[in-house]
């Protein structure tokens, strides 16, 4: 809260007889005459709504890549991304792993990603 709002917090509180304060309350007008409310000048980061949040994306992209990946796509993505491992593998790693080339894995990521994109954006989602 801005040190100088606060004050006005305080002066309002101090006003009501009850002893309780609404956020809705008008505490002063700003230079425009419009009206401000407690709500309008306390400032609060709510990390349980970011948390909600990035569990969301989280469960979408899980049913993206289970829902129009194929099990090759799936298992480049994993490995390429560290999706379950301690860290991801670069593409030479991935294409001795399966046995095909660096081209193909570079290939097959790039079809894979937009086949997620597009899942994604179906879904209503920013991938």
């Amino acid at each position: 809260m801005h040190p100088e709002r606060a004050a006005d917090v305080f002066s309002a509180e101090a006003q009501k007889s009850a002893g309780e304060l609404s956020l809705s309350d008008t505490l002063e007008s700003d230079g425009d005459g419009n009206a401000l409310a407690l709500q309008d000048i306390i400032c609060c980061e709510d990390s349980g709504l970011s948390a909600v949040e990035e569990q969301d994306r989280y469960h979408a992209m899980h049913r993206a890549l289970a829902g129009c990946l194929s099990p090759r796509e799936r298992e480049i993505i994993r490995l390429r991304y560290g999706i379950g491992l301690a860290s991801p593998l670069p593409q030479r790693e991935i294409a001795a792993r399966l046995g095909i080339s660096r081209s193909y894995v570079s290939r097959i990521e790039k079809r894979a990603l937009e086949k997620l994109r597009e899942a994604l954006e179906r879904e209503g989602r920013p991938p």
